[in-house]
């Protein structure tokens, strides 16, 4: 299995994953994912840069494969111009650059205060955004006129020697089959060995299965479940809250009925090798071929010394 790391702008701020990068690759791990928010889950996260600032930036300082985890090419920023962002990083990174995306959030993707759509129809956006991207990507002017996108005489001219693959995200039924059936591959935040087959079987076939999760490297489990219910109580928040919610403060509400000890279940706490290497079998016994680890709170020489001289050399052996 492929072990990269999960830059997360929702917590840090640009000079910091950087920093990371550059630890992450000295550590071993193979590759980057990058998550792109308008805003921070909740307020003690206190960041969110733009994430493809952050990706020109990363191209310069790091040789690793770079993932977004996810764009929303729907409603905050129109595909047209994604598919710009996107070409350019790929040409940045000499091909390295994969475009994840998926259906989106109201807490980053309502800020002009359009409309938030149902799922359904969110997914509908996304098809048809993931093939105004690719024309655009084939060369030459593109013209389309959609149920929910218009482009006149776009064209793209900074370009990859290869279009970058477009992974796409998936956690319910429908997302998936629409992973399969439009997707480079898949994306996901859980182990859920029964979504992978799904995708698999629904046309995705051997397409790259990527996941990731959270841990928070600390030197006693205790201190790591508190740093993790002060930064990411939002990971306790059930349903289709993620979804809906517009802003930090209705996390931050939300996230008041997660009890602190939900942080044990929902993160890898401490600094047991053992306990970051089960979560990670957990990705590979679901099918993933992926999985991507983002360290929460302060401690990241801990937890990047850690995989570099236990977790990283085990998954090796």
């Amino acid at each position: 299995m492929k072990v990269g790391y999960f830059l997360s702008s929702e917590e840090f701020t640009p000079a910091e994953l950087l920093d990371q990068a550059r630890r992450a690759e000295q550590a071993g791990f193979e590759s980057l994912w990058i998550s792109d928010h308008y805003h921070p889950w909740v307020d003690a996260q206190g960041q969110s840069p733009f994430v493809w600032s952050m990706i020109g930036a990363l191209s310069q300082v790091t040789t690793l494969p770079i993932t977004t985890a996810v764009t929303c090419p729907t409603v905050r920023i129109h595909p047209a111009v994604l598919a710009q962002a996107a070409a350019t990083s790929a040409v940045l990174t000499n091909g390295r650059f994969v475009l994840g995306v998926g259906s989106g959030e109201a807490l980053n993707e309502h800020i002009f205060g359009d409309a938030w759509p149902n799922a359904d129809v969110r997914l509908e956006m996304l098809e048809e955004a993931v093939a105004v991207m690719r024309a655009l990507w084939e060369g030459g002017f593109v013209n389309h006129r959609g149920t929910h996108y218009t482009v006149e005489n776009a064209r793209i001219y900074t370009m990859p020697e290869t279009p970058p693959a477009i992974y796409v995200s998936g956690f319910g039924p429908k997302a998936v089959d629409l992973a399969a059936r439009i997707g480079d591959g898949y994306v996901s935040t859980s182990p859920d060995g029964e979504l992978v087959r799904r995708f698999r079987d629904g046309g995705g076939g051997s397409k790259p299965a990527q996941g990731g999760f959270k841990a928070c490297f600390a030197p006693t489990e205790d201190e790591a479940v508190r740093i993790a219910y002060e930064r990411w109580p939002n990971a306790g928040v059930p349903g289709e809250l993620s979804q809906v919610l517009p802003s930090p403060k209705h996390f931050e509400q939300a996230s008041e009925m997660v009890p602190p000890e939900k942080m044990r279940e929902a993160h890898v706490c401490g600094s047991d090798p053992d306990a970051h290497l089960q979560q990670i079998e957990q990705y590979a016994k679901a099918g993933f071929d992926e999985v991507y680890v983002s360290n929460i709170g302060p401690h990241q020489a801990g937890f990047f010394d850690l995989y570099k001289s236990k977790v990283l050399p085990a998954l090796k052996r």
